[in-house]
């Protein structure tokens, strides 16, 4: 399915992302006071009445970006425009029209495509008739609207969808009809300057994202689709993270913050490591969050041609001795710049996400769990011999187990690592991260699994109250 494109243009400082994140629904481009905080096309699936619309925010037009990435900014603005079939220009309604507006209105006058002007910060009615000089640029009606008091948002949707059927001959989506979900959503991760956007850029097969040697060049989390063999896939590109006391200014916060959300809503995450640096105290705590955050997650060495003709396992060796604790999540080798092994990358990643999803039937976990049980008995723990009496799978992405017990506290965090393992191994999740979850049996004359022929079926009774998981509480 075709998604209309409505792109946001304007010169700095006219609240062009506050726009974008307002009619989005959500925060998703940073907004700053600082003029060029936005460099990348950022986009969003937006509602517009009966159809969806991609919304695309874009870097201020002739902006003097401080690390002169403008020629950079100045083409992802045109490919913005070229691809859109409605463009928002966004003014500055208290400020009036100044030089650079004029430019901006000069540069779209050329532009065969439909226009509507957008008067942003006027958060009152008595703005509206200061914004009426708009008009003489040429665009039509101006709408007056403020994204900080939430004004005449319903107008300027209305407005948007009445120029897209002008363009696309009225044929909306159905009402209730939404985009078909990606099948995979990657979250790409790291240090700055370890080839995360040339990486996406290859994914995309396009100039998605600016590729720059400017440590820091990527600000926001940017999500960006592609397709490959018949399938839609949202690569998010992440802006690099720093040590949070390195941390300069508001941007650099806001990015972190962003890139630890990118974490949490993918459905895979690719921690980037640069083939040519030691790994550093950030690659460990992105590591350690990933953990905490139990996503399948896939070491990538980037720029392993810069290495040749080092054997792979020298650095699989390193690395697996660097994250002990992630000792069966799996390492890729690439050169993004070149695309080497990036689609295998894609693969594999595909391959890890389908092992998240499975789901094991309760007579082989408990039959499983029996045979560990057995080989490695736990040991005594306050005067006590600790039972498993059954487990169940509660859930998939990550696959979690419960596992009903004589009581939680008698289970030290290396034998629930022996379980694991002994799980992971046996039923097929070798590459993911499994959650294990321990709840008392209030039945403690039931027999444990040990003491059992075969493994119980009985289902665990549904409780609300969670008890939060110890597993990883000593790494």
């Amino acid at each position: 399915m075709t998604v209309p494109i409505v792109a946001i243009v304007g010169r700095p400082n006219v609240g062009k992302s506050s726009l974008f994140n307002w009619l989005a629904g959500r925060r998703i481009a940073i907004v700053d006071p600082m003029a060029g905080v936005t460099r990348d096309r950022i986009s969003a699936l937006v509602p517009v009445d009966s159809r969806y619309v991609e919304l695309v925010d874009t870097g201020g037009i002739r902006v003097a970006d401080v690390d002169n990435l403008t020629e950079d900014i100045e083409r992802q603005i045109a490919t913005a425009l070229d691809q859109a079939h409605v463009i928002l220009f966004v003014v500055d309604g208290r400020a009036g029209i100044l030089g650079l507006d004029e430019e901006v209105a000069q540069r779209l006058r050329h532009i065969n495509k439909p226009i509507v002007c957008v008067a942003n910060k006027c958060d009152t009615e008595s703005l509206d008739p200061q914004a009426a000089e708009f008009y003489k640029l040429g665009f039509g009606k101006v709408v007056c609207v403020s994204a900080q008091q939430n004004r005449n948002r319903t107008e300027l949707m209305r407005l948007i969808e009445e120029k897209l059927k002008a363009v696309t001959g009225g044929t909306p989506v159905p009402p209730g009809e939404t985009p078909a979900p990606p099948a995979l959503k990657l979250a790409i991760v790291g240090r700055r300057n370890t080839g995360k956007s040339t990486f996406i850029n290859s994914l995309a097969q396009s100039e998605r994202v600016i590729v720059s040697e400017v440590p820091g060049t990527t600000r926001d989390s940017i999500d960006v689709r592609f397709e490959r063999d018949g399938l839609t896939f949202l690569a998010i590109d992440t802006a690099g993270v720093r040590k949070k006391k390195s941390l300069q200014n508001d941007i650099e916060f806001y990015s972190l913050a962003r890139a630890e959300r990118s974490i949490r809503r993918a459905d895979v995450v690719l921690l980037f490591l640069d083939a040519a640096q030691r790994i550093s105290k950030v690659d460990k705590q992105l590591a350690e969050y990933i953990l905490e955050q139990h996503k399948p997650a896939i070491f990538v060495v980037n720029k392993w041609d810069l290495m040749t003709p080092m054997p792979t396992g020298k650095m699989g060796n390193y690395i697996r001795a660097t994250f002990p604790s992630l000792d069966f999540v799996p390492i890729a080798f690439v050169t993004a710049k070149s695309g080497k092994n990036v689609h295998t990358v894609l693969n594999l990643a595909q391959h890890i996400h389908k092992q998240a999803s499975a789901r094991i039937s309760t007579g082989d976990l408990n039959r499983v769990l029996r045979q560990a049980l057995e080989a490695s008995p736990p040991p005594l723990r306050q005067n006590r011999r600790p039972k498993v009496y059954y487990a169940t799978q509660a859930g998939s992405n990550p696959p979690t187990i419960v596992l009903f017990t004589n009581g939680p506290e008698l289970f030290d965090n290396t034998y629930q690592r022996y379980l694991l393992k002994t799980i992971r191994d046996q039923l097929h999740f070798n590459d993911v991260p499994i959650r294990l979850h321990l709840r008392r049996r209030s039945r403690t004359d039931q027999a444990s699994l040990e003491e059992t022929p075969a493994p119980s079926v009985e289902e665990p009774k549904r409780t609300s109250k969670r008890q939060k998981s110890e597993l990883w509480k000593d790494i």
